[in-house]
């Protein structure tokens, strides 16, 4: 098992509590350390299975510093980092990480979504995501009208959310309504693992 398998296996049950799930973990060199980030989002295992269109709120900063602090506290007390210093970062996937799980396309819903499949890619207002497949709102052009775009999630390759400076309210997909993207911006809280409070834009220290 890799180092970034046993961190995922180490911080799961620990961040569970919190309601969230870990979506990635990587580990690469960074000078004399090892940077060590850490990709969490909310867990969505208890939503109804009918649920398919309720959008999913974006993880606060609130959260992230919580979850920051759980997984700082976690990998000090285990042993699964050894004795070699590292840094931690800890964030919110951001805007341009690509969709692949069903459960990464489900926390989407009502975002503007890039979809590439097996028969080409649309761009759209994901409305639902089901078990099987998923549901876009392709807005009008000035050449086609709006239409409805029903996708099997087998045949889906990557989903990639779209930066957006106005978006639609929930009953106007078409987008009219001018809104803040509160997905624009990933959240970050950088730690040094040694201590568990240094920033990321602090001078690098002995520790």
């Amino acid at each position: 098992m890799s180092t970034a398998q046993e961190i995922r296996a180490t911080l799961e049950p620990v961040l569970a509590p919190l309601g969230l799930v870990v979506e990635d973990v990587s580990v690469s060199p960074a000078g004399k350390r090892r940077l060590v980030r850490v990709l969490v989002d909310s867990d969505i295992s208890g939503l109804d299975v009918a649920d398919t269109t309720s959008p999913v709120p974006p993880l606060s900063l609130d959260a992230v510093a919580d979850a920051t602090r759980a997984v700082s506290d976690e990998l000090d007390a285990s042993d699964v980092m050894g004795q070699s210093p590292y840094v931690l970062e800890v964030s919110s996937p951001g805007v341009g990480r690509p969709l692949a799980s069903r459960d990464q396309l489900r926390r989407q819903v009502g975002r503007l979504v890039e979809i590439v499949h097996q028969s080409g890619t649309d761009t759209g207002r994901l409305t639902e995501v089901g078990s099987d497949t998923l549901e876009l709102h392709v807005a009008a052009t000035k050449k086609t009208p709006a239409r409805h775009v029903t996708l099997d999630l087998d045949g889906v390759q990557r989903g990639t959310v779209q930066v957006e400076f106005k978006r639609a309210d929930a009953g106007d997909p078409d987008g009219d309504d001018a809104h803040d993207d509160p997905h624009a911006d990933a959240h970050e809280d950088t730690r040094d693992g040694t201590d568990g409070l240094e920033q990321a834009a602090a001078p690098e220290g002995d520790h």
